[in-house]
């Protein structure tokens, strides 16, 4: 009887949260609390006469509050990695995916060598005979049969050598239909010493502050780091239906793989209407097959002529000029990325400080540019100076395709 009476009663002092986290009940208030759940029980209680055996325990209990309230606020305030406990920091780590020991456990880079299109997640798991290493980034097997060298980790600390083709066996299922084959073209790095608590505390920390899946800028980000992907012909476009996404250059397969990885609703991406520029990769992630389609861009043939002019009446340069300006528009034409336009005023600007060394912004007077792409002349937009080319494409033009001469 007394415990369920104990318990239908008890103390129930509310947790405030501030801006530096849970902050501590002022004793008085605990004191009070106290008073006033002892007085519901029995009333007419007095407990503020000195020396009296009342006052004497309500002192003692108001002191056991101070420590369970601290307590109870130190607990809260721990559920953040700036101040959790070793603990609570590992819990927060394996939440956010973040094994303690990454960083000086013992590595080495493996290339796992398949079926086109088979997808390596991180978390699978290979292994030299004695010892399993985890690969921490994933992959896809690409046209030629194999992956990028894929960072793998030791999954207990120790210091051991890995030796080149030493790590050939797959710990992990492979999906039936499937052979899979795995190998360490280089050394491992042996592990020099446990991670720190507080190294743990700041990757936990980086770990939260991640860019977000589903992003243009982290698809870029994956894109980009492709073999062989071009940075100016990659680009996301919003388009009837979803997301366009155009990438140039790399493989099919590991274009594939990055866009399976950024993009969570792989519904959500379209192909290009002229359905010959689509280019289409089936990654496999056991047990599902993800048909993927992205945009190679097209290539539009550029030529620029450029007519100038001078006041200067005597001016024996032109020819300097010629030479200087011409590389510099074929640079300026061939960097502009996929889907943007040619602006002729940044042109004009590539023009004046190309030749600036031999003829003096105040002494050009006339500057004009005429653009061909794919052999039709193509004026600015009216009311702009900017020329439109195919919003899927990018221009291209050769050394010969720019004519610069003095008129």
């Amino acid at each position: 009887m007394s415990d369920t009476f104990a318990l239908d009663n008890a103390v129930s002092v509310p947790l405030v949260l501030g801006p530096q986290g849970a902050i501590p009940t002022p004793v008085a208030t605990l004191n009070q609390t106290l008073l006033t759940n002892a007085q519901s029980l029995a009333p007419g209680l007095t407990a503020t006469l000195p020396g009296s055996l009342v006052e004497d325990m309500a002192s003692t209990a108001t002191g056991a509050l101070v420590l369970i309230d601290q307590a109870r606020v130190d607990a809260v305030n721990s559920v953040t990695p700036q101040g959790a406990n070793a603990f609570v920091l590992a819990a927060l780590g394996q939440q956010f995916g973040i094994p303690q020991g990454v960083p000086t456990n013992t590595s080495v880079y493996v290339v796992i060598s398949g079926t086109a299109g088979y997808g390596i997640t991180p978390g699978f798991i290979v292994s030299d005979g004695t010892y399993q290493y985890v690969v921490q980034d994933g992959g896809v097997i690409d046209t030629a049969g194999n992956t990028q060298q894929l960072f793998c980790v030791a999954s207990q600390s120790g210091t051991w050598a890995v030796p080149a083709g030493s790590v050939t066996q797959i710990v992990s299922s492979v999906a039936s239909g499937y052979s899979l084959t795995v190998t360490n073209p280089q050394a491992g790095t042996p592990a020099i010493s446990a991670e720190t608590v507080d190294s743990y505390r700041s990757r936990v920390l980086l770990a939260g502050q991640a860019s977000a899946t589903g992003t243009a800028s982290f698809l870029k980000t994956l894109l980009y780091a492709v073999p062989g992907v071009q940075q100016q012909l990659v680009a996301v476009r919003q388009v009837t239906g979803g997301w366009e996404v155009i990438c140039g250059g790399g493989d099919a397969y590991q274009v594939a793989g990055a866009i399976y990885t950024a993009v969570p609703n792989l519904s959500s991406i379209v192909g290009s209407t002229t359905t010959a520029r689509n280019v289409s990769a089936s990654i496999f992630v056991n047990p599902d097959t993800y048909n993927i389609t992205f945009v190679n861009p097209p290539q539009q043939v550029v030529t620029v002529t450029a007519t100038w002019n001078t006041t200067l009446t005597n001016f024996t340069g032109a020819a300097q000029v010629n030479q200087l300006a011409a590389p510099a528009i074929q640079s300026y034409v061939n960097s502009i990325y996929v889907g943007q336009p040619i602006n002729l005023l940044d042109m004009t600007a590539v023009f004046q400080n190309a030749v600036a060394s031999v003829l003096a912004v105040s002494n050009l007077t006339t500057l004009t540019f005429v653009v061909t792409i794919n052999g039709t002349t193509t004026p600015p937009d009216a009311g702009t100076s900017i020329v439109v080319g195919d919003p899927e494409s990018y221009f291209y033009v050769s050394p010969s395709g720019v004519t610069v001469v003095q008129g």
